[in-house]
C-alpha cells in the first residue's frame, strides 16, 4: 500500500510539472501539508514556509540570526525595557488594498491576543497595550521587560493581516487569507497544492520575478526528489542527507545547504490526562534512564550519514545561549538498567508517536532498538503529521517525536514546551521554578546576564527531562539548476525576494 502510494503521489508530480512548466511558476515540495493559513492559529513549519511568500513580519532575520527591517524600518527600547517603539515603513498596503500603518499592527496585536482560536496569546502576554502614536510610529507598552518580543514579531505574531480581512472572516481568515506579502494567496485544494500569485502593488516588488508559487505537500523525501530529478518540482525542502550524493551528481540540480535552529526531541506526557499514567510520565528516573540507553552519535550515524549535529538541548551547540557545561550525554546502557530498577519498572512500555515519513519512522525504530537493550518496550505508531498534532493537544499520548523549527530568541526555543503555559506544552509539564528562571532570561536585553538564566533553565529541564532533545539538523534543500538567487536561512524558510527562474 505504502509504495503504491508513493507512485501515486509521483505521478501527481509529474504531472503538476508538466502542467505547470509554461508559465513563470516556482514548484516547491514540502514536507507535509500545512495546517491553516492564519498567523494566529497555525503551529507547523510548512506553514511559515507558505507565510514566508504570503506575509512579510514587522521584523525579519538574516542569515546569522540577526534582526533586519521589514514591515518595520526601526526600532528602540525604552530606558527600563518597558516600551518598545517602531517606526513603520510607509506606503505599504494589504492585498486587498486597505492601507497598512500604525492602526493596522494595533489591530493584528490584539486579534493575536484576544481571539478565542489565537495561539499567540502566551507569546504577547507581557505587551499591556499597543499606542498609535502617528500613522508611521507604534510603540508597545509591556507590563513587565520582554526582551524575546523582538523574535516574537519576527514570527507569526509580526505577520501583519488586513485588519478589515480578518474582521470579516474571523475564524475562517486561514480560508482566504490576505496579508502584505509578495505573494497573494488564490487557492487551496487540501493534501494537494496551495498557490499563491505575484502581489503588484507589494512594497519590493522590484525584489520579485517569479509570477506564481505553487506549495506541495509530499510526504515521503524519496518521491519528492524522484520529481525534483524528473523535473517536476523546482525546489525540495529537508533533503535526507544520504541523498546529497544524488543531487550533487546531477548537473541539472543544484544542493543548497545551511546549518539549522531547528531541532528534535522527544515530548513525554508527564501530566496531562490519563494517557501520563505510566511510568516514563510518572518518574524522571525513568526518562533518564530512556536518555542513557540513547547514542546520539549512532543514531546521527546510521539515520543521517553523521551530517546532523547531536544535542541536548534546544539551543544550537557553539551559538549564545547554549550551555557548553551541559553537553549530551553518551549512552550508559548500564545506568539505564540501574535506574529502571531503582523505578521498579524494569520493563517499561509506551507508545512513541511519530509523523508518517521514512526517516522519522527510522529515527524511532533506531531509539526503539536501543532503548530495548536498557528493558523498554516502546511501540512506534506512525501518524500523517496533522493527526499527530491533534492527538498531543489533547492529551492523547504518552511520547511522541516532534521537531521544532527554532526561533532566533533562547526563550523561544525553550518555553514554548517547558513552561507551564507553553502553548506546545502538549504533557503539562509544570515547575515554578523554570518558570522563574525563563523570566529572568526576558527581563534583560543584555546577552551576559540572559545566559545565567538560561544556564538555570538547563539544570532543571535537564534534570526533570519532560523532553529528550536530540539534534539539530541542517538545512538541505535540492534545487532545480535554473534557479538563481535562493539565498538560505537558518530558520529554514523560503524566501521568494531575489529569486529568478531561468527559462
Amino acid at each position: 500500500m505504502k509504495r503504491s502510494i508513493g507512485f501515486g503521489i509521483l505521478a501527481a508530480g509529474m504531472l503538476l510539472g508538466s502542467s505547470l512548466a509554461q508559465a513563470n511558476q516556482l514548484r516547491i515540495a514540502l514536507g507535509e501539508d500545512p495546517d491553516a493559513l492564519d498567523p494566529a492559529v497555525g503551529i507547523t513549519f510548512v506553514g511559515r514556509v507558505v507565510f514566508a511568500g504570503l506575509c512579510d513580519k514587522l521584523v525579519d532575520i538574516d542569515g546569522k540570526l540577526n534582526y533586519v527591517p521589514q514591515l518595520a524600518t526601526s526600532w528602540s527600547w525604552s530606558a527600563d525595557n518597558l516600551t518598545l517603539t517602531m517606526k513603520l515603513r510607509a506606503g505599504v498596503v494589504f492585498q486587498d488594498g486597505e492601507p497598512f500603518d500604525a492602526a493596522a499592527v494595533k489591530a493584528n496585536i490584539e486579534r493575536y491576543q484576544t481571539a478565542a482560536f489565537s495561539k499567540r496569546k502566551t507569546e504577547l502576554k507581557q505587551v499591556k497595550s499597543v499606542e498609535v502614536v502617528d500613522p508611521t510610529t507604534v510603540a508597545f507598552h509591556l507590563s513587565e521587560p520582554n526582551a524575546p518580543l523582538i523574535g516574537v514579531l519576527s514570527d507569526r505574531a509580526g505577520m501583519m493581516v488586513s485588519p478589515k480581512a480578518a474582521a470579516a472572516a474571523g475564524d475562517k481568515f486561514g480560508d482566504k487569507p490576505v496579508c502584505a506579502g509578495p505573494y497573494q494567496f488564490k487557492e487551496r485544494v487540501a493534501q494537494e497544492k496551495i498557490v499563491a500569485e505575484k502581489f503588484d502593488r507589494y512594497w519590493n516588488r522590484d525584489a520579485i520575478h517569479i509570477d506564481q508559487l505553487v506549495y506541495v505537500p509530499v510526504p515521503d523525501g524519496t518521491v519528492r526528489l524522484a520529481n525534483l530529478r524528473a523535473g517536476g518540482f523546482d525546489v525540495i525542502e529537508r533533503v535526507s542527507p544520504t541523498d546529497i550524493p544524488a543531487i550533487r551528481a546531477d548537473k541539472n540540480l543544484a544542493l543548497v545547504v545551511s546549518p539549522s535552529i531547528l531541532y528534535y526531541t522527544i515530548s513525554i506526557n508527564t501530566s496531562n490526562g490519563a494517557q501520563s499514567k505510566n511510568p516514563l510520565g510518572q518518574d524522571a528516573r525513568v526518562r533518564e534512564a530512556l536518555e542513557a540507553a540513547i547514542d546520539r552519535n549512532v543514531l546521527n550515524q546510521v539515520v543521517f550519514n553523521g551530517e546532523y549535529v547531536p544535542n541536548n538541548q534546544p539551543i544550537l551547540p557553539g551559538s549564545t545561549y547554549y550551555d557548553p557545561g551541559r553537553p549530551a550525554p553518551a549512552r550508559d546502557l548500564e545506568k539505564a538498567k540501574r535506574l529502571l530498577k531503582e523505578a521498579g519498572a524494569e520493563r517499561a512500555a509506551f507508545t512513541m508517536l511519530v509523523a508518517n515519513s521514512p526517516q522519522e519512522l527510522q529515527v524511532g525504530q533506531v531509539i526503539q532498538s536501543m532503548a530495548s537493550e536498557a528493558g523498554f518496550d516502546i511501540k512506534i505508531q506512525a501518524m500523517e503529521a496533522r493527526t499527530l498534532t491533534d492527538a498531543t493537544q489533547k492529551g492523547d499520548y504518552q511520547a511522541t517525536l516532534v521537531f521544532w523549527s527554532g526561533r532566533p530568541d533562547p526563550d523561544g526555543n525553550i518555553s514554548i514546551w517547558l513552561q507551564c503555559d507553553g502553548f506546545l506544552n502538549w504533557g503539562k509539564y509544570c515547575n515554578p521554578k523554570l518558570d522563574e528562571a525563563l523570566a529572568g532570561g526576558r527581563r534583560s536585553t543584555v546577552p551576559e546576564e540572559r545566559l545565567k538564566f538560561y544556564k538555570q533553565a538547563a539544570a532543571i529541564y535537564l534534570a526533570d527531562r519532560p523532553h529528550i532533545f536530540l539534534y539539530n539538523i541542517k538545512w538541505i534543500w535540492g534545487t532545480t539548476a535554473k534557479l538563481e538567487g535562493f539565498t538560505p536561512g537558518v530558520d529554514g524558510l523560503i524566501r521568494p525576494q531575489g529569486m529568478v527562474l531561468k527559462p
